[in-house]
């Protein structure tokens, strides 16, 4: 990409917007996808930016052909993308689960609107973080990241594409229809500062290759097809030469690797925002556009003189539970808000094992929560 084509400097742009312009700064080169509010948007500017850039657009049929064809794309040497909300996030399960399989580094946006079914098109909502954990048959490990601005978005863009090609796999970026459609201050780095990782490749001539052979982070090298090397890859269990294994040592191997590539890299994965936790009586812990209004909550219940401190979630997935245990130990109570009827929760009521309370505060979508909703289930946990 030349400096031209690179929009380098302060812009004000959506979520939306930033996220194609940090698809675009990541070297995204293919986008296949379907129009669905409120994700429509990257796709359109996707199919403005990418011919600029030398890539590829395709609008495919359906949520399904769009994932298979980024998973296409992706063994053929181009950092790929696709954007949807729920329904379409839904219909994608199936082939996110392939390219788990498969080991195919791509970058999935899920912009989430309340569900479920058609539910509230364009309108804010947070229900698929737990199908993005498990929302794929078999067992497995994934990685999910949830940007509360514009600039983040555009960050966390370039983060999920390095994601996906450090440890091979699907990347979901979990945004929520308020932060797509906010309108911000977006800055862009020149190119020389944007850090970019690409794919391991193998490090032996064309020919014959094994695409499942891990290093000791259990992440194996990866060729693309059309250079020369001859290889077989399949969503059916298999060796590491990539044929049919249909045993269950095979299984065992394969789903424990896949598994462990993740979980082993926990520390290099996981990012959190703290802010006052060290004294804190009470943790509210957030995500998203929600965390954004518990700040709100927060600085009042400060300014009554509340002892509570913000555990933003920036990485949803793999779930921080280590900090989470260590944090239960110190404090009395965690807030939970969530735009949905409680699924991080769960996962903090599981870390905490009891040595804390943990208070979620629901909502079903179609806006945010109002402060003041967060900041009395703050008031009532210290009394």
């Amino acid at each position: 990409m030349s400096d031209r084509d690179h929009l380098e400097g302060e812009h004000f742009m959506s979520g939306d917007d930033a996220c194609a312009e940090g698809a675009i700064s990541a070297d995204c080169r293919f986008f296949a996808g379907y129009p669905i509010t409120p994700a429509t948007e990257i796709a359109e500017r996707m199919s403005d930016r990418l011919p600029e850039v030398g890539g590829t657009y395709i609008q495919m049929e359906d949520e399904l052909g769009s994932m298979a064809a980024v998973l296409g794309a992706s063994w053929g040497n181009a950092k790929a993308m696709t954007a949807t909300s729920g329904p379409g996030f839904s219909l994608m399960m199936e082939n996110i689960g392939l390219g788990v399989m498969l080991e195919t580094p791509c970058v999935v946006v899920n912009v989430q609107r309340a569900g479920p079914s058609t539910g509230l098109p364009t309108m804010v909502g947070q229900g698929d973080i737990m199908q993005a954990r498990w929302g794929s048959h078999g067992c497995y490990s994934i990685i999910a990241i949830s940007p509360s601005s514009a600039q983040e978005v555009f960050d966390m863009t370039i983060k999920a594409f390095n994601l996906a090609e450090r440890f091979r796999l699907p990347v979901l970026m979990m945004m929520d229809g308020a932060v797509g459609h906010m309108y911000e201050k977006v800055v862009i780095p020149p190119l020389s500062e944007i850090h970019l990782i690409t794919r391991r490749r193998p490090d032996v001539s064309p020919g014959e290759y094994w695409p499942y052979v891990p290093d000791d982070d259990l992440i194996p090298p990866m060729a693309d097809t059309g250079e020369g090397y001859r290889f077989h890859v399949t969503g059916l269990t298999h060796d590491e030469r990539g044929y049919p294994a249909m045993n269950p040592e095979a299984q065992d191997k394969l789903v424990r690797r896949l598994v462990e590539k993740v979980e082993r890299h926990r520390n290099e994965i996981i990012e959190l925002e703290e802010d006052g936790i060290d004294d804190a009586e009470v943790v509210v812990c957030a995500y998203g556009i929600t965390a954004r209004v518990a700040m709100i909550a927060v600085e009042r219940a400060r300014q009554a003189g509340i002892r509570v401190g913000m555990l933003r979630l920036i990485t949803i997935w793999p779930f921080p539970e280590d900090k989470i245990k260590r944090l239960a130990g110190q404090v009395k109570s965690f807030v939970v808000p969530e735009i949905n009827y409680g699924q991080i929760s769960l996962e903090v009521e599981r870390s905490v094992a009891g040595m804390s309370k943990v208070v979620l505060v629901p909502h079903m979508g179609g806006d945010v929560h109002d402060p003041e909703t967060i900041l009395e289930a703050i008031r009532q946990v210290v009394k």
